[in-house]
């Protein structure tokens, strides 16, 4: 049954059962909500059921990594390959959209994002001197404006699909509000700082400071509405991780066309972002840490061959777990599928691909999808039965198809001899 369909069903239910009534001088059955599945709730129930009975943490869906990056000019390409070919490699992928992303079913988003409180800091990316490369006006103007940026590797890995942080969270909430009734979005989030790459801008540390400028800048675009955040998960619970261990993540129908975000760092980092809170209060984000923290809520735990075991564990304690379904090009470039299986039956709520759409480059085809044009499943672990084979959320035909239809910037194919080196 097509999400379309489920929808229109619930909002025409007491319609129907008049009509019914009226026909036949009987009422239409009402929904069996406490039944062990949502096929078995009855004709139009589904969604109802659904929205009852899953919680946040009952879900399956699969996202992007990197989702803004865009692929590597030969020129530049040639440039990072002659300092390390395997590291040219393991950057050349990219994107669609973040809106063809969402459009295709991607339900985790991820954004690297650098501090720039000033404006133009990485407007000048160090490759475009060393290629002789003319950048778009529009390009600097955006990178020229205070606030934080959208980067994969700043001076060498630096074209973004969306320049700004607020432009690329401006496009997910206009998205966000055209699909009120989407899956919860959680978006992944590393800031990254540290030394400069070779004759690039030395990152601006993030320190408490640079967090909280961060979250403002969440608030600006995201209203309370649209944001789920570890204060609404704790609620009245001492810390958050009491909360998640109690199943106290909102419902589905609570959750449905809101955000939530996670700062997928160092313990170090997150600690910075954390502060003195006992958990996360006040906090728009939750954060990567171990399961015994106060703060405990998710995890990324990126490696499901060496991690299934802890993955099962969490994500049947209550913990929202992330892992990837491939990293760095190798396994697209094989076609090598036992890792993204792997991630897939793992149990965590989100997988990560780059490959949402394969690399005509790459024999096989390799590719990350929920099937049937799902965008959220029942979560194979906690509610395992639950859904009865449908799915929580089905892409629109209409926004499949101009998913399909976006365009995007294919890597384009690599000198023999940088493969060969990186071999």
């Amino acid at each position: 049954m097509r999400l379309f369909s489920l929808v229109a069903t619930a909002t025409l239910a007491p319609l129907l059962s008049l009509t019914a009534l009226a026909v036949t001088g009987t009422p239409a059955p009402a929904c069996r909500m406490e039944a062990a599945s949502a096929t078995a709730a009855g004709d139009g129930c589904t969604e109802r059921w659904m929205d009852t009975h899953l919680r946040l943490n009952d879900l399956f869906t699969v996202g992007t990594h990197n989702s803004y990056k865009q692929a590597i000019p030969p020129d530049d390409y040639r440039v990072i390959a002659a300092a390390s070919a395997k590291g040219a490699q393991a950057l050349d992928y990219a994107h669609k959209s973040i809106v063809a992303e969402l459009d295709a079913g991607a339900r985790q988003i991820e954004i690297d994002v650098v501090y720039d409180p000033q404006g133009g800091r990485y407007a000048h990316p160090r490759i475009a001197a060393l290629t002789h490369a003319t950048l778009d006006p529009a390009w600097i103007a955006a990178m020229e404006t205070p606030g934080f940026k959208v980067v994969h590797v700043p001076d060498y890995d630096f074209r973004s699909s969306c320049v700004t942080f607020k432009r690329c969270l401006g496009e997910i909430r206009a998205w966000s509000d055209a699909h009120p009734r989407h899956a919860p979005i959680t978006i992944l989030i590393n800031a990254k700082d540290g030394k400069a790459p070779p004759g690039g801008v030395p990152l601006l540390s993030f320190d408490e400071a640079a967090f909280d400028a961060w979250d403002r800048e969440i608030r600006e675009v995201l209203p309370p509405s649209k944001l789920i955040t570890p204060d609404d998960v704790q609620g009245r619970y001492p810390t958050l991780r009491d909360a998640v261990l109690h199943d106290n993540w909102p419902t589905l129908r609570q959750a449905r066309g809101r955000i939530l975000f996670a700062l997928d760092e160092s313990p170090e980092k997150v600690a910075l972002y954390r502060g003195k809170r006992r958990s996360l209060e006040g906090r728009v984000a939750f954060i990567n840490t171990d399961e015994r923290s106060s703060a405990a809520a998710y995890l990324t735990l990126n490696h499901p061959d060496e991690d299934g075991p802890r993955i099962a564990a969490d994500v049947k304690a209550g913990f929202i777990v992330r892992t990837r379904a491939d990293s760095d090009t190798w396994e697209a470039r094989s076609n090598d599928v036992a890792h993204r299986d792997l991630a897939l039956r793992s149990g965590a709520q989100t997988v990560s691909t780059d490959y949402l759409w394969p690399d005509p480059r790459f024999a096989g085809g390799f590719a990350v999808r929920l099937p049937d044009h799902a965008a959220a499943l029942c979560n194979p672990l906690r509610a395992a039965g639950a859904c009865g084979g449908l799915p929580v959320e089905r892409v629109s035909d209409a926004d499949w198809a101009k998913a399909e239809a976006a365009p995007i910037t294919f890597p384009a194919p690599r000198d023999a001899g940088a493969a060969k080196a990186a071999e």
